[in-house]
């Protein structure tokens, strides 16, 4: 018997457009799923997490995996069958809207823009810790090849480290005065990244003199949204994978020719 395989040239339109999770075969719905239990580990536990998948909609739901954590908990890995199907239509992504532009133009744009340097004040706030995202975009040593903003010419940063209080980094943003306030944040437990930058904004709207230009308000970290901005008071929200020109092309469009 002759199988013919299914190429995106052999394939409908509307198959193309609705599509199902593969796994073993095209089109089968399965699916790989990890989460962990407040059970004990042993058997009653391995069938709480098949259950729990199957009331999740994975049918049939196999328990290829089970390791306790501690006494209480048990970490599970399921495989099973989804009858979800996803028009690619729905899907909506947040463009780019701006151009990529290279190191050299960019500070050719701000020095003909600003006539001077253009300002750019870090931090991660709150009970955040974590600066390797905050560093991959600002040092010098930057990220994924890409140099940081401190290498850039026509950017000064200053780079205030860790766990900053948002009315201090606003009071730090005004006395340095700021074009750009980036704030990175990696913790995401309860929702903290939210909370954080929802801090910031209120500290901006608190304390930023209204004769004086706001400053952007630029988020970024591997769990943010980058469709959310609005809804955290922030002008640009970047997820992961963001390089530092990533950064400085969207500072130098937002800011245009009134930013001086």
């Amino acid at each position: 018997m002759t199988v013919t395989p299914v190429t995106a040239t052999s394939m409908t339109e509307s198959q193309r457009r609705h599509v199902r999770a593969y796994g073993d075969t095209t089109g089968d719905g399965m699916v790989q799923l990890s989460f962990t239990l407040p059970v004990a580990p042993g058997p009653r536990a391995e069938a709480a997490a098949a259950l729990f998948a199957r009331k999740m909609g994975l049918d049939p739901a196999l328990v290829v995996h089970a390791k306790g954590i501690g006494e209480s908990f048990t970490f599970f890995v399921v495989y099973g069958r989804s009858g979800v199907v996803l028009d690619l239509d729905e899907v909506r992504v947040e463009e780019r809207e701006y151009p990529l532009l290279p190191p050299k133009e960019i500070n050719l744009e701000i020095r003909s823009r600003l006539q001077r340097r253009l300002v750019v004040v870090g931090a991660t706030v709150g009970t955040d810790a974590h600066t390797v995202g905050l560093d991959a975009i600002c040092n010098v040593k930057g990220f994924a090849g890409e140099k940081g903003l401190e290498s850039y010419r026509e950017i000064r940063v200053v780079n205030l480290g860790a766990q900053v209080d948002a009315d201090e980094l606003v009071r730090r943003a005004l006395a340095e005065s700021a074009d750009a306030i980036l704030v990175s944040q990696v913790v995401t437990q309860r929702d903290a990244h939210l909370v954080h930058v929802r801090e910031v904004a209120d500290a901006l709207d608190r304390g930023w003199p209204r004769e004086r230009k706001r400053p952007l308000l630029v988020v970024g970290g591997p769990r943010f949204d980058p469709a959310s901005a609005a809804e955290l008071g922030a002008d640009r929200v970047f997820g992961k994978g963001t390089t530092p020109r990533d950064v400085a092309s969207y500072l130098v469009s937002a800011l245009g020719e009134g930013a001086a």
